[in-house]
């Protein structure tokens, strides 16, 4: 062993206490067999990690340089993105006008602590499929256990979070939108009615039908995969409930705990405005800030005429229907439209419209806009359970804290022991859109378990406006604004 200058030794000193306080911050002392390596690359260097750079072969030197540029890269890009930082593209507008699409958000998974991977090995900066090759990016062995490091808080009401899809699970790969769990059910829900249209079928009857029709549809629907949790799509929501709240819904009024939760200044409702016959002019709309994806003439369709005529909108003297426009808009920018002279009449979009919501099946009316009251799990929490509310907390009991689960002549069974009364073991979320009515979230497939919360946005560090093209596109005024509010 060479005498090494007391450069080289600070350089290994700063690398020990790098690895020992990593070792103490994800508890696992495994990281510490790093430390002869390290004392090898600075100090002993038995080990010849740079033979090439004493090659003879100008060809081996280049390539080698690439080599060890792309390793340091990637594995430097794996560690930061699995344990810092992120990087997320809005995909929709369910966070409009918060957050638009088209933004790309640095989310910080410190925030609230990051994950252990379920999947260690995986391609780093893809999230489950591999471009291109369209197969997976990760090895489904080895897979681990959820474990949680500490962060510099905990999620708070009116944070806007990204987490891993609850429902996310099982995917048909050829129609992953809407969930698997939802297509089972509607397929179900579908033939069952077909076979005896007076019949009111139950939730588990749907989607025992719906899985067969499902699975057997391999050309609509595709090959059905199974997703561990960090591999699941990511999304990105409000979180207006917290573990412990009752939450209810009435008439689009979020209240928790019987106390109403305000609105933020970025939430919008879909509304269905009518003009005198004037059109509302792609100007208007951009004033508004209103998408071109938003904009729905729904009187240049007849099939709309249903829900047009029950909802006493004006017809002209032919007996057409004056144009009628349904968009997503702020309480502000409603405000702008309705005092405009041409416009006749605005009214919220009917709650029907936004369809069946969780649990599927429930039969207790729930809407959209009108839901609830529903309890948040926390953990260490006991509730009673029943076949009443069952449906609500099946999917906890089942899927996410992996208990067998069964219920056979009206009595509940949880790993084959009858059970009245049920602890939860994680805390559990309730995320919903600003863009209320355009936003699948907790009110369609319910709660986010804490193990799927994946981190904090911090700001936009890029913006592009898919409605425009180069150079107009990009949005510089959104640049490095802060995207936790």
């Amino acid at each position: 062993m060479k005498q090494q200058p007391i450069k080289q030794w600070i350089k290994f000193s700063i690398a020990v206490i790098i690895c020992i306080l990593f070792t103490i911050w994800i508890g696992n002392l495994w990281v510490l067999i790093l430390l002869p390596f390290i004392f090898d690359a600075y100090i002993s260097k038995f080990i010849p990690w740079s033979w090439w750079k004493t090659s003879k072969n100008k060809t081996v030197r280049r390539v080698m340089e690439w080599v060890d540029a792309i390793v340091f890269a990637l594995v430097a890009v794996y560690i930061i993105n699995l344990f810092f930082f992120q990087n997320y593209q809005i995909p929709t507008s369910s966070l409009e006008k918060t957050l638009l699409v088209g933004d790309f958000l640095f989310v910080s998974k410190v925030a609230y602590g990051p994950r252990l991977p379920n999947t260690p090995i995986a391609f780093p900066l893809v999230q489950n499929t591999l471009p291109i090759l369209n197969c997976k990016s990760y090895l489904e062995t080895p897979e681990w256990g959820y474990h949680r490091l500490k962060g510099f808080g905990h999620v708070k009401r009116n944070d806007i979070v990204v987490f891993n899809f609850p429902a996310g699970d099982t995917i048909a790969l050829k129609r992953q939108n809407p969930d698997y769990y939802t297509s089972c059910y509607e397929e179900g829900y579908s033939f069952l009615k077909s076979q005896d249209p007076n019949m009111q079928p139950t939730a588990a009857q749907c989607y025992q039908y719906g899985r067969e029709i499902v699975h057997e549809n391999v050309q609509e629907y595709g090959p059905i995969l199974y997703r561990p949790v960090d591999r699941r799509e990511n999304y990105v929501k409000r979180c207006v409930g917290l573990p412990g709240d009752t939450l209810q819904i009435i008439q689009n009024q979020v209240y928790i705990d019987h106390k109403p939760l305000y609105d933020h200044a970025g939430v919008q409702y879909n509304y269905m405005v009518q003009t005198n016959g004037a059109p509302i002019t792609s100007d208007i709309f951009n004033l508004l800030h209103v998408s071109k994806d938003d904009r729905q003439l729904l009187t240049q369709d007849s099939g709309n005429d249903f829900i047009l005529s029950p909802m006493g909108f004006q017809r002209n003297a032919t007996g057409q229907f004056l144009p009628v426009y349904d968009m997503p808009l702020t309480r502000e920018a409603a405000a702008k439209l309705k005092a405009l002279p041409f416009v006749l009449s605005m009214k919220v979009e009917p709650d029907w419209m936004g369809g069946d919501v969780f649990p599927l099946g429930f039969g207790k009316g729930w809407t959209r806009g009108n839901f609830g009251p529903i309890w948040i799990p926390k953990k260490g929490a006991t509730i009673a359970i029943n076949t009443s509310n069952l449906p609500i907390y099946q999917r906890i009991i089942e899927a996410y804290e992996h208990n067998k689960l069964s219920v056979e002549n009206g009595v509940i069974y949880i790993n084959g022991k009858p059970a009245t009364h049920y602890t939860f073991k994680m805390d559990y979320y309730w995320m919903m859109g600003d863009n209320r009515d355009n936003s699948a979230d907790s009110r369609y497939w319910g709660f986010v378990p804490e193990d799927h919360i994946v981190g904090q946005p911090l700001f936009v560090w890029l913006s592009l406006n898919k409605d425009k093209s180069f150079p107009s596109n990009i949005r510089w005024n959104r640049f490095f604004r802060l995207a936790t509010h």
